[in-house]
């Protein structure tokens, strides 16, 4: 589900998966809240085009998930990049992220060796 919401680039839609004082980490970015995260996914997409996003569950247990990711996006600029990472998810007891710690590569690549 989470890979199904963040491939709409609705951020709206986005943030209702997380507790109202959630607590992320996104690359060197630091955030508290839904309202943060609506701001920042609504500047990342605005700089991400044809974006596609690849999750994979890699560990869990009680209410912690680690997942693995790739995504594919194009720049303003009109170049190529695909995003490898990890993140590490902790859930409150309504099912909701109240933590989410994301560590993102980007590697260029050229339009013809796009994966997703």
């Amino acid at each position: 589900m989470a890979e199904d919401a963040w491939n709409t680039q609705d951020p709206e839609k986005v943030s209702k998966a997380y507790t109202l004082d959630s607590e992320w980490r996104n690359r060197s970015i630091f955030l508290n809240g839904r309202e943060a995260i609506v701001k920042f996914l609504t500047t990342k997409w605005e700089n991400e085009h044809q974006y596609k996003l690849k999750k994979e569950l890699w560990a869990y247990t009680d209410n912690r998930i680690a997942v693995r990711f790739e995504y594919e996006y194009q720049n303003n600029e009109g170049n190529w990049f695909r995003a490898y990472g990890n993140e590490n998810w902790e859930f409150d007891q309504n099912g909701l992220m109240q933590k989410r710690y994301a560590s993102i590569n980007d590697v260029p690549i050229r339009k013809e060796d796009r994966k997703l």
